[in-house]
């Protein structure tokens, strides 16, 4: 179970360890090395400087998953208009292909929807193999067609089918592609550590007053968490240019 697949588990576990660094930093102070007076001026210092690379790095990420998300939304309406093209230049085969290609069209709009929606992975096993099975009778319905009529209309619909095949392989890349998991540990290590020096450079003990920094840090964590989930997360990518076009197949 990879654990940035569940923001809210994100949230939790970030705010408790950081919670605790902060907690530790400050019985480092109190019973192993007190900070003097004297040091503190550099230990600020060294304060600032770190948590001004959390806040860069923070960003950054955010950064990162932002544009993953903006990623899989292009490919969700590419992919709408990819489907939607094909499915008017079936017009341009015989009338019992045209209809076997609208047919078969539908019914991957249909997986293609499923995969936006689904959340579980037995679900969307299924869903994969399917759309699997329809690629294949598309493609073998347009190629036995294009190799017995080679002529530039048929190219047109191979190249609209081929648009669609590509289109679901783009939007699988854009879905895979997330945040490196080694990006998350060294967050969280660089979080931790300046909570860490928070507690050692406090003056004394204040347990609630230890949660303020590592709330924020992790309700940032969960942002990132939540946009670069596709399918865990709070906000995620609407079919919606799909939906668009299943009601406009289905008024003609």
């Amino acid at each position: 179970m990879n654990i940035v697949n569940f923001p809210f588990l994100v949230f939790v576990s970030s705010l408790i360890a950081l919670w605790l660094s902060a907690i530790a930093g400050s019985y480092v102070r109190t019973k192993l090395r007190p900070l003097a007076d004297d040091q503190r001026d550099e230990f600020g210092v060294v304060q600032a400087a770190a948590l001004t690379l959390l806040g860069l790095l923070i960003g950054f990420t955010f950064s990162m998953a932002t544009s993953r998300y903006e990623q899989r939304k292009n490919y969700e309406e590419a992919e709408a208009n990819a489907i939607g093209t094909e499915y008017v230049r079936a017009d341009l085969l015989p009338d019992s292909e045209a209809t076997r290609v609208r047919e078969l069209l539908r019914s991957y709009l249909d997986q293609r929807i499923l995969f936006y929606t689904a959340r579980h992975e037995s679900q969307l096993q299924q869903i994969n193999a399917t759309t699997a099975q329809l690629q294949s009778q598309l493609w073998s319905v347009v190629q036995a067609r294009a190799a017995s009529q080679a002529t530039t209309l048929m190219a047109l619909v191979v190249s609209g089918m081929n648009d669609v095949l590509n289109s679901q392989g783009y939007t699988q890349f854009a879905w895979n592609n997330r945040i490196p998991f080694e990006a998350w540990v060294l967050l969280a290590v660089i979080a931790s550590g300046c909570n860490l020096l928070i507690g050692y450079g406090s003056h004394r003990t204040r347990t609630l007053l230890f949660l303020v920094v590592p709330l924020a840090v992790s309700i940032s964590f969960f942002l990132i968490a939540d946009i670069d989930s596709p399918r865990g997360g709070v906000i995620r990518v609407q079919p919606q240019n799909l939906l668009i076009l299943a009601q406009s197949m289905q008024a003609h």
